[in-house]
């Protein structure tokens, strides 16, 4: 097993935490301001903010903008042109904290479309301020911050949605619909691959500084994340690699592939995860990881194991695949094997999905195939605006989206420790590993 250095882990860890122990305790921007609930929107548009406006971004505006678009945010003004530009009457700010707190009474709602490390601070902020919340995934960078987003989301009486547009395609219904039909039986095990990741991660330093270019506002990027000097290997899109700022290949697209599974077959917590990966370092994920997940039984069904691939590490090929067909490639997909079959998916959505061999999908779809019973969804983005103004709770609310990042998040602590990691879901708790914990949560810098 090729891991960090398992000394030089635990060195790490208690030197981060004695660090920690020495800051002296301050208020931050969420917990200075007062709380109150959000107010369910009707007989009008939505008046909605939006903070990170490049890249993915620009996507989230853009499927917002059916309602007033009443202010922008972006760090980097180069990366906010496009949408500055696209939406002239909207506010323009580069801090989301004065953005929020001038125009509060202006805001119903805020997307946010931030890396990962800023995902918490924003979203607090606005869900203490009830303001309706779209967050992109992964909900957090910890799993202590998917909790408190959780609980914040459900006490301050905010409509939210996690940013896994999957959750509202046709595909996880039909999976759902599939399984209470037991097409493949009991389901015991699953297998999900990706290609991710796309962008540099491995046994890497820090990097040295370099000039910040004039548009961005490096202090404001790094956020509540510990000081480093700027450097073009941060971003854009390669935060994801750096564990300072991202979550890594998990992070990117575990919240998505894992979605389905983790609905149909309510897989709530784990209580181990083990991972065998590349070399890494303190600062960056490692290039490839294999992920072991282990689900207790519940009332509805037998435990259940999943083995996450990542950096196009593949699982082995399933006897019943015809000879003359591969697994599939591109950005990855996943095999679901059961006591009467098994079901082989082409993407990460679950569009795709297909009992192997063919002979076993013909006689499914021509003799099992139950009856679609599920409605189609709105779509993901048009469920978050209808909760907000009084329809039913979106699909990937925060009480739904907030386990399922706790669960893909606690892959990244066996990915970084190299050990086995039994968990405690209530106490949110590393029972064999303590040095593990101080992963769990983090400290934030005053900026």
């Amino acid at each position: 097993m090729k891991n960090m250095n398992r000394r030089k882990f635990i060195q790490n860890a208690g030197l981060g935490a004695l660090a920690y122990a020495a800051l002296p305790k301050i208020a931050w921007s969420w917990d200075d301001i007062p709380s109150r609930t959000g107010n369910i929107i009707t007989g009008r548009k939505l008046n909605i903010a939006c903070i990170g406006i490049g890249g993915q971004g620009r996507v989230d505006v853009r499927s917002v903008a059916s309602q007033n678009i009443v202010a922008l945010c972006d760090v980097d003004k180069e990366r906010g042109k496009e949408i500055f530009t696209e939406f002239p009457d909207a506010k323009q700010y580069q801090d989301f904290r004065v953005m929020l707190m001038e125009m509060d009474e202006q805001i119903d709602a805020v997307t946010i479309t931030t890396p990962d490390h800023m995902h918490f601070a924003a979203a607090m902020m606005a869900i203490k301020m009830g303001k309706h919340v779209f967050l992109q995934k992964p909900m957090s960078h910890t799993i202590a911050e998917a909790r408190a987003l959780t609980e914040a989301a459900r006490k301050h009486k905010v409509m939210t949605q996690m940013g896994i547009q999957g959750h509202s395609f046709d595909g996880i219904r039909r999976m759902r619909e599939w399984h209470a039909a037991r097409a493949i039986g009991e389901i015991t095990e699953i297998h999900i691959w990706t290609n991710r990741p796309i962008w540099p991660q491995g046994e890497r330093p820090q990097q040295p500084a370099q000039p910040v270019p004039a548009t961005l506002d490096w202090n404001l990027w790094q956020g509540i994340a510990a000081e480093r000097p700027y450097n073009q290997a941060y971003m854009p899109f390669r935060w994801r690699g750096w564990t300072e700022f991202g979550c890594g290949a998990l992070g990117d697209i575990g919240c998505h592939a894992m979605d389905c599974c983790f609905d149909v077959l309510d897989l709530g917590s784990p209580t181990s995860v083990e991972a065998v990966t590349s070399p890494q370092s303190e600062w960056s994920f490692p290039e490839w990881s294999i992920v072991t997940f282990e689900f207790p039984a519940n009332k509805a069904r037998g435990p259940i194991k999943l083995v996450w691939y990542d950096g196009d590490k593949m699982p082995e090929r399933p006897k019943e695949l015809e000879a003359s067909r591969k697994l599939p490639g591109g950005i990855g997909g996943q095999l679901w094997y059961g006591t009467k079959g098994t079901i082989m998916v082409s993407d990460v959505y679950c569009k795709s999905a297909r009992l192997i061999p063919q002979t076993a999908w013909v006689d499914f779809a021509k003799n099992r195939m139950p009856e679609k019973t599920e409605a189609p969804s709105i779509g993901h983005k048009e469920e978050w605006i209808e909760a907000c103004k009084g329809g039913v709770p979106a699909g990937a609310n925060f009480d739904y989206a907030g386990p399922l990042t706790e669960m893909v998040l606690l892959g990244n602590l066996a990915v970084r420790s190299g050990k086995r990691i039994e968990w405690d879901s209530k106490k949110m708790l590393c029972t064999n590993v303590p040095e593990v914990n101080a992963y769990v949560r983090k400290q934030y810098r005053k900026y």
